[in-house]
Formats: C-alpha cells, structure tokens, sequence
C-alpha cells in the first residue's frame, strides 16, 4: 500500500459526516403519567408507545426522537378513569387515536443530562414540550427523562373536566426507555 493511498483514505474518512447512532425501543421501557383528582393522586401509562431515537451526545446536532404513543392504551388500573380519559372529553381516541413527540433541538445540560425540544401533538393541537433526560450509555443504552404538560394547552379536559380544582393543569410526564441498535 502506498502512503499516498493511506493518506487518502484517512482524509476521506476524516471528512465522511458524524452521524448518529440509531436505536429502536426494546422491552421493559415505560412511558407513565402522574397528577391528581380532587387532590388525590393518581398515575397511569400508555404501555404501547414506541420510540425511535438517533443520538450521539458528542453530536447534539444529529440527534433525532421520535415517540408515537397510542393513546387508547391509557391505563391507570382504575376503569372509570380510564373510560373516561379515552372519552370525548380528555383523550378523544376514536378521533385521535395516537399522540405522537418529535424532537430534533438537544442541549447538553452537563454530565449525561440533556434536554429535548420537541413538539407534542395531541388531539390535533401541535405544542413545544420540552424533555430533560439522564442518558446511560452501553450495549442497552437508557433515557430516563421527564416532561411537564399543560394538559388544557392540547385541549385535554372538555367541559367540567377544565376546571383545575378537579384535575390540575400541569400533568408529569415520565419515562424509562431501554434501546437497542436499530437494524
């Protein structure tokens, strides 16, 4: 091998864009949510979610999330609630079947914390929601990450439902996503 071909290759390689790894959601992630009823707290998740996430923390630029969230997977454990959240009122789903998280803006928040600012879309109404999240590399790399989401921003909670004294504004969002390569 000549030294000039050598040097080429490693120029072209040096030039070849950085880009992200890509994973795919495995088994045993969460995405749960938490807040009150008549100041009774109550938690429940959406156990079909699936995310879709390209990252490298050392190029925030690349990095892309990707969560698709059908919403009549809902699930506190308590059937009237849950009747009621896929009902007209909250959730919608026989009009709005899904909520779906983009992100593609990443800030380093130091350490393995950062933050994505994505858009949610819920029941046809498309809001900033910001994630901040603990990223843990390794062969099954983990985001544990939280949102705020201002549930009447997205028109969640018709009628008697808006009423904040019943079921406060703010609604926590949490989630534990353990990924694998994408193939």
């Amino acid at each position: 091998m000549s030294f000039k071909f050598v040097l080429l290759a490693g120029l072209m390689v040096a030039a070849s864009p950085v880009v992200a790894a890509d994973y795919v959601q495995a088994p045993g992630s969460t995405l749960a949510f938490a807040g009150t009823y008549e100041g009774e707290a109550f938690t429940g998740r959406f156990p079909g979610f699936v995310t879709r996430f390209s990252f490298d923390p050392a190029q925030l630029a690349n990095a892309k999330l990707d969560v698709t969230i059908p919403l009549a997977t809902a699930s506190t454990g308590n059937s009237d609630y849950d009747g009621e959240m896929r009902g007209s009122s909250f959730f919608n789903v026989a009009k709005f079947p899904q909520a779906r998280y983009t992100a593609t803006s990443f800030r380093a928040l130091g350490g393995n914390n950062f933050a994505a600012d994505g858009t949610l879309n819920l029941r046809g109404v498309s809001k900033p929601v910001t994630l901040t999240f603990t990223w843990t590399p390794g062969a099954q790399p983990v985001l544990s990450g939280k949102a705020l989401v201002k549930r009447l921003d997205f028109g969640v909670g018709q009628g008697d439902w808006a009423e904040t004294d019943l079921v406060p504004n703010a609604i926590a969002v949490s989630t534990k996503v353990i990924f694998a390569p994408a193939k």
